[in-house]
């Protein structure tokens, strides 16, 4: 019986690695990671973003397995969890359209040359109030 659990356990390890792997990767080759720490001029703490980025695969694959884990934390960090989530799929989505040319073709369409910056913060913000939304919403249905 125990011998069924231990290899359920190694069987949901090691496809648990092979898609963080593929997720990594994936973020790797948008170059977010390395892009954000250019941007921002802190590539003396690429050791921090290492770890960090090692310590929300990890918890939000937690989160993620044990879903009616409670986290008594509070309304102030779902807020700040909301945004940083946000952030992040805003990176993704803007890195990912980046990489496939369509903000230039987009652009170039729309005849537009100036104010570039603010309609992607403006998307980036859209990205971040959605995340909030869905977060506090689910927060409210438990």
């Amino acid at each position: 019986m125990w011998i069924r659990h231990v290899f359920l356990g190694l069987a949901g390890l090691t496809a648990g690695a092979a898609v963080a792997g593929g997720t990594f990767a994936f973020l790797i080759m948008l170059n977010i990671i390395p892009r954000m720490i250019g941007k921002t001029k802190t590539a003396a703490r690429i050791c921090l973003y290492e770890n960090m980025i090692v310590l929300g695969g990890i918890g939000g694959n937690l989160l993620s397995v044990f879903l009616m884990m409670r986290i008594p934390l509070g309304h102030t960090f779902l807020g700040v969890y909301g945004i940083c989530a946000g952030l992040f799929v805003g990176c993704v989505a803007v890195a990912l359209a980046e990489i496939l040319k369509t903000f230039p073709v987009i652009f170039r369409r729309m005849k537009v040359k100036v104010g570039l910056w603010v309609i992607l913060w403006f998307m980036a913000l859209g990205k971040t109030a959605g995340s909030l939304f869905y977060f506090i919403r689910r927060l409210s249905d438990s």
